[in-house]
């Protein structure tokens, strides 16, 4: 009897120890530069949400936020930045996979999120600063279930960060052309980033981690803010490694002379006279950002109508070369030379934006998709055909014909081959994510955003997108240790994945990633060649 009390007085005592939930006043409480914050801890690992990383007025630059005293509670997500488009109403189906968390807005927004297997004990992991998606116009560090990072800071033993910055016309509205105060605010969303980057280097070593070992990561529009920092002189020496997934689709970034056309259209829009800039700082943000809209559908419609090319999916607010803060294009050779000793892991999903959704075409027949096809592509139609059942003889729906990714994949191609070409460079390393969810009879495939549940080791977080399950669990074991080992050394090998040897020009090296991981030469360089822009 004896035995059996001290028995489980020994499992109750090791329960206690080991709670999945522990929270209360003293638990997990650091320091940073402001003053201590106070988080939770589950499953081990040390949660800390909304902690301002900066703060910033209208157009203004960030600056170092305000100290506080006593002790921070940091345990509920932080205000996200306002939207041009709120969300009013989602499409019932695709909201289902996706479980979006819109959260709160303010224009106070820049505040950002850590989990860490420990802190104040002196050890040096891995960062890894999480860039959300959204282009650059929406989204947010919470906005979906596989951001968390509690999992992959668990089985990496790493620090995750994530961050929430200024968008769209509260980011980008160049108004350099009416004072020297506003000399920077066409880039105040990348001024953002950096300024978190600079929290992280003074502060991360307080939540366990190592300010010399930095990787970026980030996917759609994330991963395009990751070329943008890639591209930034300021914030050189602020990150080590960077991961890039489904966001080359923009490879070249405004002028200032559109960007300050823009925003005098913009004045133009609400009958203000240059002289009457200031009270844009005060004007309701719904007001200034309806003008926004209405002033680059204008410009738009302008240089459309001049033969000017319209950077992205079209024109909207995002990073421009203003000189100062971006002072090179995305893919110009000095922006490459500055990212030279960045090691870069970057690639697409095989689906993306598929076109069967919008269409109706998921279960279409062949002859509905061959039409869709014709009327896409024209004389090459044919040519288009051919190239996607070259690159995948397996793939039997017709849907599937539709559905093979030609938006996003040939800017990483691209991309990966200028970085690899870069004398002396750091390693390049190229993915597909092939992998099928099988989720509503298989409707989604691999769809935009199907990857991020794998690498944040999120699969039963994300059941309603993955569909959960042993095979899924296994292919995110495989994914989520490629990345960490990318964050922790630069090279994303690990024993449970076949030989992943660098990519070049020349071998074009891509891991496919689905239920059998297989590494071959780009298979689809006929699509690509019809694909990209000439």
């Amino acid at each position: 009897m004896k035995k059996n009390i001290f028995t489980l007085l020994l499992l109750s005592l090791f329960t206690h120890a080991f709670a999945q939930l522990q929270t209360g006043e003293n638990v997990a409480v650091t320091s940073t530069e402001s003053g201590k914050v106070r988080g939770y801890i589950n499953n081990g690992i040390r949660t800390y949400k909304g902690i301002p990383y900066a703060q910033a007025a209208r157009f203004m630059p960030p600056a170092k936020t305000k100290a506080w005293t006593g002790v921070r509670s940091s345990m509920t997500y932080g205000p996200v930045c306002p939207l041009v488009d709120p969300t009013t109403s989602v499409q019932d189906e695709s909201e289902f996979l996706f479980h979006h968390d819109w959260g709160y807005t303010s224009e106070e927004c820049l505040v950002l999120n850590v989990w860490t297997p420990g802190i104040n004990d002196g050890k040096k992991r891995p960062v890894m600063f999480w860039i959300h998606g959204g282009g650059f116009t929406a989204g947010s560090s919470q906005e979906l279930p596989s951001y968390d990072g509690e999992n992959l800071s668990k089985k990496g033993d790493v620090v995750v960060v994530s961050i929430n910055h200024r968008l769209n016309i509260l980011g980008f509205l160049d108004l350099s052309a009416y004072g020297e105060q506003y000399k920077q605010s066409a880039n105040l969303s990348i001024l953002d980033m950096a300024a978190a980057l600079e929290w992280v280097k003074a502060n991360i070593s307080n939540f366990g981690g190592d300010p010399n070992n930095v990787t970026i990561f980030g996917q759609s529009g994330g991963g395009a803010k990751v070329n943008t920092l890639m591209a930034m002189p300021a914030a050189k020496g602020l990150f080590h490694k960077a991961v890039n997934q489904s966001g080359s689709f923009r490879t070249a970034m405004l002028e200032k002379s559109e960007t300050q056309r823009i925003a005098a259209e913009v004045l133009k829009q609400l009958g203000l006279k240059p002289e009457q800039v200031d009270s844009l700082q005060k004007m309701p943000y719904a007001q200034l950002a309806g003008a926004g809209k209405k002033a680059l559908n204008i410009i738009a419609e302008q240089m459309r109508a001049e033969g000017k090319p319209v950077v992205g999916f079209g024109l909207s607010w995002g990073p421009s070369r203003d000189g100062d803060v971006l002072p090179y294009q995305l893919f110009s050779n000095e922006a490459f030379e500055l990212s030279k000793n960045i090691p870069l892991l970057l690639g697409t999903t095989k689906n993306e934006f598929m076109p069967s959704l919008g269409a109706g075409l998921s279960n279409g027949t062949a002859e509905q998709v061959r039409e869709l096809v014709q009327k896409q592509y024209g004389d090459k139609a044919d040519a288009y055909t051919a190239a996607v059942k070259k690159a995948y003889p397996k793939d039997t729906k017709p849907s599937d014909l539709i559905d093979i990714d030609t938006r996003f994949r040939p800017g990483a191609v691209v991309q990966a081959n200028l970085k690899s070409a870069v004398a002396g460079g750091a390693s390049v390393y190229m993915y597909l994510f092939a992998w099928q969810s099988p989720t509503l009879d298989g409707k989604y495939k691999a769809t935009h955003c199907m990857e991020l549940p794998f690498m944040f080791n999120n699969i039963a977080r994300c059941q309603e997108m993955t569909g959960g399950g042993k095979t899924a669990e296994v292919l995110a074991g495989k994914m989520s240790q490629a990345w960490i080992n990318f964050a922790r050394t630069g090279n994303p090998n690990h024993p449970g994945l076949p030989k992943w040897a660098a990519y070049t020009a020349k071998n074009t090296t891509t891991m496919f990633f689905d239920n059998q991981c297989v590494v071959k030469p780009q298979h689809d360089k006929e699509l690509m060649e019809l694909a990209t822009p000439k």
